[in-house]
């Protein structure tokens, strides 16, 4: 995949981490959890990027259940596929690897799918977190299963599908 140039840099603080938010002139690059090492915030950054952290923010107080956001695509084919499908998950609801597997129309795709789920560079905005294990268990995040684990709880409060116990742990 090849970085484009310029990339505009942007942090915004949410109730489970700093998020580092990228973005060309006009579309978002990348959202992710700055753990460690953040790089400094651009001093002058396009609309796209501010328009990520207003919906970012919306979204925290609940006031969100979906974004739109101009993306910038990157990846195969596959992935955006992937990508596309894990946005028509609505908040408060979950789907599992093999259920999107047969939703693309192939259900020996479920590793694959695994695969792009996590290489998607837009977490919470392209909802991977809704994505758990065919039995109801939490599995996989880029983010934390920690974190994983308070988003689906808080869209599931949002979306009024709230219940006290969301996972088989």
């Amino acid at each position: 995949m090849s970085v484009p140039s310029p990339l505009f840099v942007r942090h915004v603080a949410s109730p489970i981490g700093i998020i580092q938010l990228t973005s060309t002139e006009k579309e978002l690059f990348s959202a992710r959890f700055a753990e460690n090492e953040q790089e400094k915030d651009s001093p002058d950054f396009p609309s796209c990027l501010q328009d990520a952290e207003t919906q970012l923010k919306e979204y925290f107080d609940g006031q969100r259940h979906s974004f739109d956001l101009p993306l910038h695509t990157q990846g195969t084919v596959f992935q955006q596929q992937v990508w596309q499908a894990l946005q028509q998950i609505p908040a408060g609801r979950t789907d599992h690897y093999l259920g999107l597997a047969k939703r693309l129309g192939n259900a020996g795709a479920v590793r694959a799918v695994g695969v792009a789920n996590g290489a998607n560079p837009w977490m919470i905005m392209v909802p991977c977190h809704r994505v758990i294990g065919a039995q109801g268990q939490l599995v996989g995040y880029a983010g934390g299963l920690w974190r994983k684990k308070w988003l689906l709880e808080h869209e599931a409060k949002m979306s009024g599908t709230y219940q006290t116990a969301l996972f088989n742990e």
